[in-house]
């Protein structure tokens, strides 16, 4: 496979007319297309340790969820890493792919693998983008229900463990028991309204912020585990889709933590 098939099978599975408006998804850094992956490397986010770890491992090919270029760069001049970014994939001929909000807003995606951990069944999109067949389930968040009724405690315990999370920021619910629960990878604050409408128990996203936990403790629980911590298992998704494109593709995970936030 080279470099330009495994860009057709990642854009099968999350076309870029999914992504949201403010997004820069798609081919950041693409000067050897037509060369075959010599190694897919995946990753949340790129930083300079993971374009190094890519040359050691003799990958070509960096795909991530987060952009490296969110932005037009005025200039190169090293002085940000997404400038220094820039410069070593260039040098180093690696190209770099970034799945983001189309891949959140696939069906299948980001949220939707979030359901699968959390063992979610008769699935929906929270937000549906009203696109046609084939594509409506595409949108944003996911809500399903629990196979069984759960108490909170045992819940957040369940969240904990699946999703490796060394803490869960929740809001002062009324509630006890958890059955509908509607989740978003990221950023999914905006989501809030929508779930509080569909009836969930619980809101699950990495970021929620402060002021977003007030004056809903009678009506949801709100969950926020860390955006990292939310959408890591993203990788996964990445690796099946390459992976079923082309089994005898060389994908790896990076062995690099890109999370920047430290928890003590």
């Amino acid at each position: 496979m080279n470099i330009r098939e495994a860009i057709v099978a990642l854009e099968q599975f999350a076309p870029l007319s999914l992504q949201d408006g403010y997004d820069n998804a798609g081919l950041q850094i693409g000067l050897t297309e037509d060369a075959d992956v010599s190694g897919a490397l995946l990753s949340l986010d790129v930083t300079e340790d993971v374009l190094d770890e890519a040359v050691e491992r003799g990958c070509n090919l960096v795909v991530s969820h987060h952009p490296l270029l969110f932005h037009a760069p005025k200039q190169i001049t090293g002085a940000d890493y997404v400038q220094r970014c820039m410069v070593k994939a260039i040098k180093q001929d690696i190209t770099i792919y970034s799945a983001h909000t189309n891949l959140d807003n696939a069906p299948g995606g980001v949220s939707w693998r979030m359901a699968e951990l959390l063992g979610l069944k008769d699935c929906h999109v929270l937000e549906a983008k009203g696109l046609p067949a084939p594509w409506t389930e595409a949108g944003a968040g996911v809500l399903g229900e629990l196979p069984e009724e759960m108490d909170r405690e045992d819940f957040i315990a369940l969240v904990k463990e699946q999703f490796e999370a060394d803490s869960v920021r929740y809001n002062s619910w009324t509630g006890e028991r958890v059955k509908r629960v509607a989740l978003c990878g990221g950023s999914g604050a905006f989501l809030i309204p929508k779930a509080v409408a569909a009836g969930a128990d619980v809101f699950l996203t990495g970021e929620i912020g402060y002021h977003r936990f007030f004056g809903l403790e009678n009506d949801i629980q709100l969950m926020e585990i860390g955006h990292y911590e939310s959408e890591l298992y993203t990788l996964k998704l990445l690796h099946d889709i390459l992976t079923q494109a082309d089994p005898a593709l060389p994908v790896s995970y990076t062995s690099i933590e890109t999370n920047p936030i430290n928890y003590l």
